[in-house]
């Protein structure tokens, strides 16, 4: 097996040349945009960025299986490893020329995230992790927060793709925060929400039916940069669980509590 610093070489290059390609296109009025579901997109550039990252994964490791968004691949989790790409996160934000996207990459030995690189393009941030060896941004050591009370907290979230027949569900539990924190935001972007978290930007972060590309990348860099993560219910984080609640480790518990009571009203 090729040394980790390959794997995170090749990482940085495919999602900072997946930025160049983003960048070369967004907003331009000619970019093809397709629905995969009544809110769901997919535009030419996620296509291409993937055909682009697929390629190159195939020239340097044939044997290593790839779990992306546009084109499928491993869903269940395979032995030894397996690249967790998504060409483009914040799709919807992209085909509206806003610019909160990024490309999203982890590397998965036996379902464990290794390796994790994000970059945002519009910022020029590049987000990197390996297991064991911290958290970056641009080079420089990542930390998360110190803010232990949710009324000095800053939270942020996203929405499912089927919010509109689970409204009162999502905005509840929403409210919920909301009544309780000093701010929570809606970005657009649970790679970028993750690097947020580790970044100390913000405190916590919790979000519903993801699919692991959207936070395997995130999740490693958030826990290498000292925080805590796991599903909603408080237990093991898994990429493909769907579920993560990742915070600086000091929310996490009265955040868990919020989760639980707002849960155990709606089934009583």
């Amino acid at each position: 097996m090729a040394h980790p610093s390959s794997y995170l070489n090749t990482a940085v290059e495919a999602v900072t040349r997946a930025g160049e390609m983003m960048m070369a296109r967004v907003g331009h009025d000619d970019v093809r945009v397709d629905k995969k579901g009544a809110i769901d997109l997919v535009t030419e550039v996620d296509v291409q960025v993937e055909r682009m990252f697929r390629a190159l994964i195939a020239e340097r490791f044939p044997d290593h299986a790839i779990l992306a968004e546009e084109m499928g691949g491993a869903h269940e989790v395979p032995a030894g490893p397996c690249w967790v790409f998504d060409p483009i996160d914040g799709t919807t934000n992209f085909a509206h020329g806003l610019p909160i996207f990024c490309a999203s990459l982890a590397l998965e030995i036996d379902g464990v995230a290794e390796i994790g690189a994000v970059f945002d393009p519009t910022r020029k941030e590049l987000f990197t992790a390996v297991r064991g060896g911290g958290a970056f941004l641009n080079g420089r050591p990542l930390r998360v927060s110190s803010a232990a009370d949710l009324v000095d907290a800053m939270l942020v979230t996203g929405f499912p793709y089927d919010v509109h027949q689970r409204v009162d569900e999502i905005v509840g539990l929403f409210a919920q925060f909301v009544g309780r924190a000093r701010a929570v935001r809606r970005l657009g972007s649970a790679a970028i929400d993750l690097c947020y978290v580790a970044a100390g930007r913000m405190d916590a972060f919790w979000e519903s039916d993801l699919k692991p590309w959207d936070i395997a990348a995130g999740a490693l860099i958030v826990a290498e940069a000292g925080g805590t993560v796991t599903n909603l219910a408080g237990e093991p984080f898994q990429s493909r669980g769907g579920h993560v609640l990742a915070s600086n480790g000091l929310l996490h518990d009265p955040m868990l509590e919020v989760i639980r009571e707002f849960r155990g009203r709606r089934l009583s």
